[in-house]
């Protein structure tokens, strides 16, 4: 018995539709094998045509996979999985180049030469952490300066003298310069009272006693504590000069210098190598006011140091700024208790429009004994140093006018 088919029901017809054609022989003529023809069934309209395949055309199951043909899509990726394994790599790569930078600041640390000035006094005292407000005392030495004598050449002097107060905040910091002809007691010993001994000129403590004596002097000269200390040799800074590319320095009258090779400095900006700049800081008898002349030329010399480290093409420059750091710790002698990298992480923010240069106040040369030295304003020195001891620099500065003219 046949069946019978109802006339309301669509036909559908289903016609065969090659996909691409086997190529016949072992292989295409490329070198590639020949694909099996592939086979599409496609629905036909109810006269029998096939709609076309393409854009436009049906997007039914015609080939194997996903709708639409293609490769079957595979396992999705695992994103966090991704995700964490990158993390875990940068995180490994940070560690790795926080391990080397902290080698690299302790090599630094190393190659500074160190001493203890504080072991004399009251039995030493512990060394100081790096917060709040901090008190270093700076001495800029100079073992070959051509002024020395011949037969002294082993013994040091000091050229500079500056008491560096950061307050509490650590985003300023301020440089009292003490004229090394500063008339002051100086104890008999380190460990002596203040009360004792006699008065000479300032430098002279560092003559007779070292970095420790220095110490003493200046304390009991400022009644401000000192927290670490500095020792500076000039002469180590003509490759500190050097290594930053030299540095730009005012030169207010035209001078030849009186130390072979016997340098013209012109008046204006001059910018000047390791041996020039260290040239110029030692002039003095060509200015009126001779000594203070070579201290504000010292103080525009590291202000101008400063600025050119904490510049750009010096940071961004990694040779340059490896060669500028070696050659600092080279030049300078610290305390036991000195940290660089502590130092370098609280101070970071320090730059030369952050540091303000003052002169201890005085009254000037007088002739005491004989010879020419500078006597202390002993009450507005006072009042300074009280300002330093109690952490309101930024006070006396500004109720005095002095920050940027070097003078007391």
């Amino acid at each position: 018995m046949s069946a019978t088919i109802p006339a309301t029901l669509p036909v559908i017809h289903l016609r065969r539709s090659a996909g691409r054609a086997a190529v016949p022989g072992p292989g295409r003529g490329d070198g590639r094998a020949a694909r099996p023809a592939e086979t599409r069934w496609l629905p036909a309209h109810d006269d029998g045509s096939v709609p076309p395949v393409g854009p436009g055309g049906p997007r039914g199951p015609v080939g194997p996979g996903r709708p639409g043909g293609g490769p079957p899509r595979g396992p999705r990726p695992h994103w966090r999985r991704i995700a964490l394994v990158t993390g875990i790599a940068v995180l490994v790569l940070a560690l790795i180049g926080g391990m080397g930078a902290w080698f690299y600041a302790r090599s630094l640390d190393n190659n500074m030469a160190r001493t203890d000035p504080f072991s004399e006094i009251t039995g030493g005292r512990p060394a100081k952490a790096v917060n709040g407000a901090m008190n270093i005392l700076m001495v800029g030495t100079d073992s070959r300066d051509p002024d020395a004598p011949v037969d002294q050449a082993g013994k040091w002097r000091a050229d500079t003298i500056i008491v560096m107060h950061i307050p509490a905040d650590h985003q300023k910091a301020y440089l009292v310069s003490i004229p090394r002809d500063l008339y002051v007691p100086i104890p008999e010993s380190a460990g002596a009272g203040c009360e004792t001994g006699q008065r000479r000129k300032i430098n002279a403590a560092f003559a007779f006693g070292g970095l420790p004596l220095a110490v003493r002097t200046v304390e009991c000269f400022t009644d401000v504590h000192i927290d670490h200390v500095m020792a500076i040799d000039f002469a180590g800074f003509k490759q500190v000069t050097d290594a930053l590319g030299g540095v730009d320095l005012k030169v207010e009258r035209t001078i030849t210098s009186i130390h072979k090779p016997y340098r013209e400095f012109t008046e204006g900006i001059n910018h000047m190598n390791g041996a020039e700049a260290l040239d110029w800081i030692r002039q003095r008898k060509q200015f009126p006011d001779g000594d203070f002349a070579r201290m504000r030329h010292q103080q525009e010399f590291l202000r101008a140091l400063m600025d050119k480290a904490a510049s750009t093409g010096t940071l961004t420059n990694p040779p340059k700024l490896n060669a500028f750091l070696r050659s600092v710790t080279d030049a300078i002698t610290v305390d036991e208790g000195f940290s660089l990298t502590d130092m370098a992480v609280q101070f970071r923010n320090l730059r030369g429009e952050n540091l303000t240069f003052v002169t201890s106040p005085h009254l000037g040369s007088q002739t005491i004994n004989g010879e020419s030295v500078v006597v202390s304003d002993r009450e507005n020195a006072l009042v300074m140093y009280q300002a330093m001891s109690g952490d309101t620099m930024a006070e006396w500065v500004k109720a005095n006018k002095q920050a940027g003219n070097g003078n007391g």
